[in-house]
């Protein structure tokens, strides 16, 4: 075998949705999603699109889209914390 060639882990302590020998990173942990930080990143999101309703415009529109954009996000994160507490 070539030393740049990956061969499959055995390991079944690692406990991955994604092939090691496709992504080497997989045997340390490394592949997957964070949810925490998604949901951080959301609530930041949130609070500066809410942020953005004191300004220098005149019209509501402008409101409605920033309150809606923040509200659709809130509900993506908490379905997305409701239903990671579902058992599966």
């Amino acid at each position: 075998m070539a030393a740049t060639e990956v061969e499959p882990t055995s390991d079944k302590a690692v406990v991955t949705k994604v092939d090691p020998a496709e992504v080497p990173s997989a045997a340390w942990g490394w592949s997957g999603e964070s949810r925490r930080t998604f949901q951080v990143a959301a609530v930041v999101v949130i609070i500066i699109l809410l942020g953005m309703l004191k300004g220098n415009h005149h019209g509501k529109v402008e409101d409605l889209y920033l309150v809606g954009f923040a509200a659709a996000l809130a509900v993506l994160v908490i379905r997305d914390i409701l239903l990671r507490r579902k058992p599966r």
